[in-house]
């Protein structure tokens, strides 16, 4: 079994999708849950989390209902409004979203790299793991010190970094981040998305020797139990098919135990994201 912890599906406009430049003209279109069905299924992947790209309730509502109509998609990671005095009342309208799981604001594109520290968001972010949900921490690995002290703000809540905090793969740097994120991994709340590592590295020259340092950090770091494969698909497509990424990380982990190996490849995010009571 495989679980895909982490991929995206869009009706694609530019107006909606901005943060597509001119440089990513291979994500530039739709991607619908037959495409990541065909991408993911072919090589194993027995379900999937879909994880919000924008940052409006109109997308959250409409991933929640194709995850309704479709048993690929195991788990919903939606935004609402986390800093808004509305948030009870939207969280109250999606009580009832079995496969609503966690949330997600997209905080490495706040103008303030102390975004993370602001009262009113942390405050949305409490209230939303009251409720039950995951958070899934979103950021470069220049806002690491800043999200050390938000983990401290919330011991009780489960919080998930996404793309193992992009650290800057492609300059093949490994400090301060590799000395950070060991910081962020004492906190046991917290587990680590093994995705979106391709897209950090150079896109048209990375190899399996140039990301596995950052990857063997991670593990070393978190351990298995807390590590999740994820694709970032099809942002990973700037740099790497899907094939080619479950492939490298299958590699990686191959000298791990089969329980390891389990944990890193399904455990890990059905126990985070409770997938087995949808």
């Amino acid at each position: 079994m495989t679980i895909d912890s982490h991929h995206h599906l869009w009706n694609y406009s530019a107006a909606e999708y901005g943060w597509i430049g001119g440089d990513m003209r291979e994500i530039a279109r739709d991607f619908t849950v037959a495409d990541i069905v065909e991408a993911a299924g072919s090589v194993g992947v027995t379900g999937t989390v879909v994880v919000q790209a924008r940052q409006t309730l109109k997308e959250t509502n409409w991933l929640l209902d194709l995850a309704t109509q479709y048993d690929f998609l195991v788990g919903v990671v939606g935004w609402v409004p986390l800093a808004d005095d509305d948030l009870p009342r939207v969280l109250d309208e999606l009580a009832e979203q079995a496969k609503l799981k966690g949330v997600r604001h997209v905080v490495h594109d706040e103008p303030g790299d102390d975004f993370i520290l602001g009262d009113a968001f942390n405050q949305g972010v409490a209230t939303a793991v009251d409720r039950g949900y995951v958070y899934d921490i979103l950021i470069f690995h220049r806002h690491l010190p800043q999200t050390i002290e938000f983990v401290k703000r919330h011991p009780d809540a489960q919080l998930v970094v996404d793309h193992i905090a992009k650290p800057a793969i492609a300059a093949g740097e490994m400090e301060p981040w590799a000395t950070q994120i060991r910081e962020l991994a004492e906190f046991d709340n917290v587990a680590c998305k093994v995705s979106g590592v391709a897209t950090e590295a150079k896109w048209d020259d990375w190899s399996f020797d140039s990301v596995r340092p950052y990857l063997d950090t991670v593990l070393d770091a978190f351990g298995p139990r807390r590590l999740m494969y994820g694709s970032d698909w099809p942002v990973c497509l700037l740099a790497s098919s899907y094939e080619r990424w479950i492939e490298t990380v299958r590699e990686w982990a191959a000298p791990l135990t089969e329980d390891e190996q389990q944990w890193l490849f399904h455990r890990t995010a059905r126990q985070v994201y409770r997938l087995d009571e949808v």
